[in-house]
């Protein structure tokens, strides 16, 4: 198995959810769907910007904490698969 770069996998998952986990190649539909459900939150995330201006803060305090939290999975599950032998 293929060394992975945990730094890269934390990145694609903080700026597009799923894809680090992808990337990893250990949970890969996980990942797919994780990407698919944050190109929907972000439109989601844009509309609530116009429409409802006041509740846009949460909305993407809370994409991004869930970003922090993708970062970090992917950074683990990284360094997880590394330190297995081959």
């Amino acid at each position: 198995m293929k060394k992975k770069q945990p730094w890269l996998a934390a990145i694609l998952n903080f700026f597009l959810l799923g894809l680090g986990t992808v990337y990893n190649g250990k949970r890969v539909l996980t990942g797919i769907l994780v990407t698919l459900g944050a190109i929907g939150a972000t439109y989601v995330e844009l509309q609530v910007k116009t429409a409802a201006p006041e509740l846009y803060n949460y909305m993407f305090a809370s994409v991004f904490l869930i970003a922090i939290g993708m970062a970090i999975d992917g950074w683990k599950e990284a360094k997880m698969m590394n330190s297995r032998p081959e």
